[in-house]
């Protein structure tokens, strides 16, 4: 009983192999023992066991190179029956070799596929402002950068031809934020769901927040709302830096009333950051007491500017330039 449970343990797993592997064994089994047949029917005409294992691989391949040929009724024989058998498994072989490739390239265009790197930026919702920031963000990186794309509207990768990785999924799902390998990822960037009203939009990307920081709470999360009300909410869920869409159209909006054509100046001034860095530096002990006009001085001689001072958490953009630096400010800077 003992051997009978390891010999049906032993196909149990056989028949649970990938189809591939069990087709590879099979045609690997019938060429060895084909040619060790015609070994031993007809030895003058293959002399070693390789030469047959050699003339059978060969038939099974539709080759046919000529240089081992039986010649015996009985070797003939076999050769009929390693063609009918032989070559039908090493054609189904290659079909389902061609058939896994394409199956694989759609998993991976409709989003089924698992991403193994690390240290990555996923990107959570599909939009054109999510299209063109990707874009931008490739143009300014001098390698490729790996981003992950989560949606679960889109029916197969947009930007496949562009290293995105893509998982198709709602991302207030644990099993798809693991997918994306969220507790390895150096970004995320929580876009609003376009498809929903304001408040249905900021509820689910508060959600998504959730849902992320608790997989891992150090990744550095970015989030777009689109309602002031829900901002203390987005911060209060962890969220590392908000972004309010609304508001800042609004001050675009508002400047261009005042000002005609101020819209296009805007955008002009922000596209020409490009190949510039607007970010904050942390206040040199040199620069604590100086004023903001003489480290303003110091600053563009290695070409930086300073445009503004960030203090408890509030930003003064071209402040008096009086102003003194203090110990715990930073300094708002465009570098190239």
């Amino acid at each position: 009983m003992g051997k009978i449970k390891e010999q049906t343990s032993l196909i149990f797993k056989f028949v649970h192999w990938p189809l591939i592997a069990r087709i590879l064994i099979i045609i690997f089994i019938i060429n060895f023992t084909f040619g060790v047949l015609i070994h031993f029917i007809e030895p003058d005409e293959f002399p070693t066991f390789f030469d047959g294992v050699w003339w059978a691989i060969v038939t099974t391949a539709t080759l046919g190179y000529g240089d081992y040929v039986p010649v015996t009724v009985t070797g003939r024989s076999l050769g009929i029956l390693l063609i009918l058998f032989g070559t039908g498994f090493v054609t189904t072989y290659f079909v389902s070799l061609a058939a896994s490739a394409i199956a694989t390239q759609n998993n991976y265009l409709e989003g089924k596929v698992d991403y193994k790197g690390s240290e990555h930026i996923i990107v959570i919702g599909w939009n054109e402002r999510v299209r063109e920031t990707l874009r931008q963000i490739n143009s300014m990186s001098n390698k490729p950068l790996s981003i992950v794309l989560i949606d679960q509207t889109l029916e197969k990768n947009p930007l496949h031809d562009q290293n995105v990785h893509f998982i198709k999924g709602n991302p207030c799902y644990d099993q798809t934020l693991l997918a994306a390998n969220v507790k390895v990822a150096a970004f995320v960037v929580v876009s609003a769901d376009q498809s929903k009203t304001e408040v249905q939009a900021d509820m689910n990307s508060v959600l998504t927040l959730l849902a992320v920081k608790g997989l891992n709470p150090d990744v550095y999360t970015i989030v777009e709302i689109l309602t002031s009300l829900q901002v203390k909410n987005a911060k209060r869920a962890g969220a590392d830096e908000v972004i309010q869409t609304n508001m800042f159209t609004s001050y675009v909006m508002t400047n261009s009333m005042m000002s005609n054509g101020m819209s296009n100046t805007l955008l002009s001034m922000l596209d020409q950051l490009k190949g510039s860095k607007l970010k904050y530096l942390e206040a040199e002990k040199g620069f604590v007491g100086e004023t903001f006009e003489k480290i303003s001085n110091q600053l563009l001689q290695n070409k930086t500017l300073l445009i503004g001072v960030k203090r408890r958490g509030d930003t003064m953009v071209n402040p008096p330039l009086y102003t003194l630096i203090q110990e715990d400010d930073c300094l708002l800077v465009i570098k190239d």
